[in-house]
């Protein structure tokens, strides 16, 4: 049996019949199998836009070649006595527990938000009341802020390849598409995520783990840099190890574990707005024509770094989606963006921020409490200005020309626009660095300035930082760990999940 490689220039719109077709001839073989292992659109030339493929094949009609197998990760599985204690259920919190459940710990998960169904419910309520739920909102809940996102599998984060992996296979198993194991930007979409936490979920208590909803992290008894036990609203839990991971939104936790004594420090972070267009104008913008068939919807990553100013860039793009209310609080406002699987929405929205770093805001050696204080108080802003959940907003053009919006215009935000002068709601230096960035976006992307700037974008990335020895406990500390984007040490489903799973497999082999 013969095993090959190749690469394929195919239409946008083919399928599985006439990737076989291209096969057969290429290879000039009548019987075989195959799989894909990579694809990725290729959009540089709009008359010629087309997917490159990489498909292995099998076949006794090939000569040489053999198939190597994929490594994998190992879990260090034995018989323990030990309970961990892992915080919050997004993708680190939920891999890190996962994983030391697999490896005989005795697990239990704290989450402060409520399950899938539950927070699904409660989201659609607040949105058509503007009555804030605590406990099922767009931050805390079940898979975290992530689960009502675009669910985009990518990273930057350079060796994690057996992570990923892993979260990706884990995935698929709980019913996410098979592609997400070979697109080059693979997506699932906030629809699919909902149905993938819960069957990890069961997944997790058939395994012997257990989970807390609603349940809150009040405090931390330590003894001599060891936590002995955690202070909940459900009583009081004692265990060998603790794993927290609750997100970049939960202030109040920050607050206390700074209280007592956990090291932070203060990093850069990202703060702007959100940009909306209609996502035809993108689709035109990237591909010359409104839509592509066989492609959802047209994406943009873009990016403006000029000397002398902070850098601006694009982040969490959502093809075909719609801005959503993601406070975490019933008094601030803020946004995010989410989309489904299918990316056929009328509206594409980005962040468009600029990256800082506290001290540049605040004049001075800010602390790591005084960052959460000064980022709280800007987010409580956006809010007292309507004193609403109602998105702050200016079109792009009016941003660049400091002239407030006369009319109010279509969008996916359901609880409505106002209009706003947002360049003076946000530090003058990152207005200034917005204000260059966004000319330059629309040089690069024809009709970006026809769009819109709503809400505040303040969630890309924590401002603070937890201080890690070369074990990853927190410096000081037996037996704490901080995991995720709170920790400051990643972004993003993909990375978050794998510093849990890094953290875990390091508890594991050690304890």
């Amino acid at each position: 049996m013969g095993y090959k490689e190749i690469d394929l220039k195919l239409p946008t719109d083919f399928d599985v019949q006439l990737l076989k077709n291209k096969i057969s001839k290429e290879l000039r073989i009548k019987n075989f199998k195959f799989r894909i292992i990579n694809k990725s659109l290729d959009a540089r030339n709009n008359s010629f836009i087309h997917w490159q493929v990489r498909a292995a094949v099998i076949s006794d009609e090939i000569k040489g070649g053999q198939v190597e197998k994929e490594p994998s990760l190992v879990i260090p599985r034995k018989q323990r006595d030990s309970k961990a204690i892992v915080l919050g259920s997004g993708p680190a919190g939920f891999f890190a527990a996962y994983i030391l459940q697999r490896a005989g710990f005795q697990t239990t998960i704290i989450e402060r938000g409520a399950e899938v169904e539950k927070r699904d419910r409660g989201i659609l309520q607040f949105e058509r009341s503007g009555i804030f739920d605590p406990v099922s909102n767009y931050a805390f809940g079940e898979g975290g802020a992530g689960t009502f996102s675009d669910g985009k599998l990518t990273s930057r984060s350079k060796h994690i390849s057996l992570e990923k992996k892993f979260i990706l296979d884990s995935y698929i198993k709980a019913g996410a598409p098979e592609e997400i194991g070979y697109m080059t930007h693979p997506h699932v979409g906030s629809d699919n995520l909902k149905i993938i936490v819960k069957n990890l979920r069961r997944d997790f208590i058939h395994m012997g783990g257990n989970i807390l909803f609603e349940t809150m992290l009040e405090d931390l008894i330590i003894q001599n840099g060891k936590v002995k036990e955690a202070v909940t609203s459900q009583g009081t839990l004692d265990a060998s190890v603790f794993v927290l991971a609750p997100g970049h939104s939960a202030h109040e936790t920050y607050k206390m574990l700074i209280n007592r004594g956990v090291p932070f420090r203060t990093k850069n972070f990202a703060l702007g707005f959100r940009a909306e267009h209609p996502q035809e104008v993108i689709n035109r913008g990237q591909w010359g024509r409104a839509s592509l068939p066989g492609v959802k919807a047209a994406e943009y990553r873009l990016t403006s770094n000029r000397d002398g100013r902070l850098p601006v860039f694009s982040f969490c793009m959502c093809p075909g989606g719609m801005v959503v209310p993601a406070t975490a609080y019933a008094s601030n406002n803020i946004v995010n963006g989410m989309s489904m699987y299918k990316r056929d929405g009328q509206f594409a929205n980005a962040a468009v921020v600029a990256g800082v770093h506290p001290d540049q805001l605040t004049g001075g050696n800010t602390t790591p409490l005084n960052a959460l204080e000064w980022l709280n108080t800007l987010e409580e802003s956006f809010f007292q200005y309507s004193n609403s959940y109602q998105a702050p907003f200016s079109t792009i053009e009016g941003f660049l020309n400091r002239k407030e919006a006369k009319r109010t215009p279509e969008t996916s935000y359901p609880l409505g626009l106002i209009p706003a002068p947002i360049w003076d709601m946000i530090p003058k230096a990152v207005t200034e660095a917005l204000t260059e960035g966004l000319q330059e976006f629309d040089r690069k992307l024809q009709g970006y300035r026809s769009g819109i700037l709503l809400g505040l974008e303040s969630k890309t990335s924590s401002p603070i930082q937890s201080i890690r020895d070369e074990a990853g406990k927190c410096e000081g500390f037996d037996n704490l760990y901080i995991a995720g984007e709170g920790s400051g040490y990643a972004g993003g489903i993909i990375s978050s999940a794998a510093d849990g799973i890094r953290i875990a497999m390091k508890i594991a082999s050690e304890k």
